[in-house]
């Protein structure tokens, strides 16, 4: 099959050349293949949604609403569900309530060897945008993307919960997961907990779970403190502040949701990239109220050439104990260093991995990486690379830096059953020189569009 090509650098600079990286990777006794880009598309910065918000962010986390894909005359169309992060909150966070957006969208997968221009390369992807669902706190009161400073008591199946303050108790919210089921009804995981929520059709609360112990986010004292402020003073253990449930999927048939950090938890490392490496991944049985934890494994991160940690920002369980998991360093479009160096959709296997659920591991005093060195007695998950984004120049071209999300669907050919197609959307943090936000208008210094591509992948764990 051949490939997109097109002058977009964010994919390499001439795609119809042999590619300077393997295209394929092997786990277990699956072979995976990358097939190459066959879409491109982007929502313009300076977007807006039914709130009169600028529309950023999206990146964050990612869906295909149910039952919404099709396939016809060469096209595909469907729906996305898209939940943007806290807002632009540069200087400091914003009272900016959670809420997830519909796309709809039309795919024209390109496979010519002829090279697009960069207009012509956005035609490969629609996107337009549908609406708006706000979801609420207890109540039917509006969630909040404040910085969470104090905590609310557990009442009834809630857990404490972060809010800004006692005087403004609104849910703080900063959603970096997203799963949409086929009841109607959704999946979030955020980094101020960080937790997992459970929100209906209509955007109503129904369940909030907390993690681990080693996972919650505690001072000094052993007292949980939600800030993302990163100050070592405030936080000792638990996730890492602004590097909570970056990633979060789930298997169907068993009704397993998962859960990674983004790296490492303090006492594991974490608040030194040099360290950071370990991160950890969490599963819950769903399909009962409330969830049960019946896993956790140790995922090893990969590292630069100078050591630095390559924080995950999203996992997709495919099948087989494999997960994708989306790698990458922060340059880009966007950033002060244009020249991206790894941006990967990679994978990793649990198979073999010790399961430290309910050990001494769950304590925050039992580290499972003191600085940066893995214990002896857990074997991690396999992690392998896979499938790599290039840069290029610092044009609108130029990819972006931060990729938060993967979606994938079936391809829908009965001569290929293991291809399908992968979505993953930029996160451009809401910069636009045309900016709105709360009803203040702002410029942020440079103009970022929600980019989004489309990989051709064969992934027969799914099978």
């Amino acid at each position: 099959m051949k490939v997109l090509s097109f002058y977009l650098a964010c994919v390499s600079l001439v795609l119809a050349a042999p590619s300077k990286r393997d295209d394929t990777a092997t786990l277990g006794e699956f072979t995976f293949v990358n097939q190459g880009l066959v879409g491109f598309g982007f929502i313009p910065h300076d977007a807006v949604d039914s709130a009169g918000d600028t529309l950023g962010g999206i990146g964050s986390s990612i869906a295909i609403k149910p039952s919404t894909w099709t396939k016809g005359d060469g096209k595909y169309t469907g729906t996305f569900v898209v939940h943007p992060d806290r807002g632009y909150n540069v200087e400091e966070t914003i009272d900016y309530r959670a809420r997830q957006h519909e796309i709809s969208f039309t795919l024209t997968p390109y496979t010519d060897d002829k090279k697009l221009s960069f207009e012509d390369a956005q035609k490969t992807l629609s996107l337009t945008y549908e609406t708006t669902l706000f979801n609420k706190d207890r109540g039917g009161t509006d969630t909040t993307g404040l910085d969470a400073l104090a905590t609310r008591p557990a009442v009834a199946s809630d857990p404490i919960l972060p809010i800004p303050s006692e005087d403004y108790p609104r849910l703080s919210l900063d959603v970096e997961g997203l799963i949409a089921n086929e009841d109607g009804t959704f999946w979030l995981s955020d980094e101020y907990g960080p937790y997992i929520y459970h929100y209906s059709a209509t955007g109503e609360l129904l369940q909030a779970i907390s993690p681990p112990d080693a996972i919650l986010p505690k001072d000094g004292s052993g007292n949980l403190n939600f800030t993302s402020i990163e100050d070592p003073l405030v936080g000792v253990t638990g996730r890492t502040p602004n590097q909570g449930f970056e990633g979060l999927t789930i298997d169907t048939q068993t009704n397993t949701l998962y859960a990674m950090l983004q790296t490492a938890t303090l006492q594991d490392g974490g608040a030194e990239k040099e360290t950071s490496r370990y991160t950890r991944l969490v599963a819950y049985d769903v399909t009962n109220e409330p969830a049960e934890l019946v896993g956790e494994w140790v995922v090893p991160l990969p590292q630069s050439k100078k050591s630095k940690t390559r924080g995950q920002s999203e996992i997709h369980f495919i099948g087989h104990d494999i997960f994708l998991v989306l790698s990458r360093d922060g340059d880009g479009k966007g950033s002060d260093e244009t020249e991206s160096s790894y941006k990967q959709a990679d994978l990793f296997s649990i198979a073999s991995a010790t399961d430290i659920h309910g050990t001494q591991y769950d304590d925050p005093s039992n580290p499972i990486s003191p600085g940066g060195v893995l214990v002896g007695d857990i074997t991690p998950a396999e992690y392998v690379e896979f499938l790599f984004f290039e840069g290029g120049d610092d044009d609108e071209t130029l990819i972006a830096s931060k990729w938060e999300s993967l979606a994938i669907v079936s391809v829908e050919d009965d001569s290929t059953p293991d291809d399908y197609f992968l979505f993953t959307f930029a996160d451009n943090d809401y910069i636009t020189s045309n900016g709105i936000m709360l009803g203040v208008p702002y410029d942020a210094g440079n103009d970022i569009d929600n980019q989004v591509l489309v990989f051709r992948v064969t992934l027969p764990s799914l099978g």
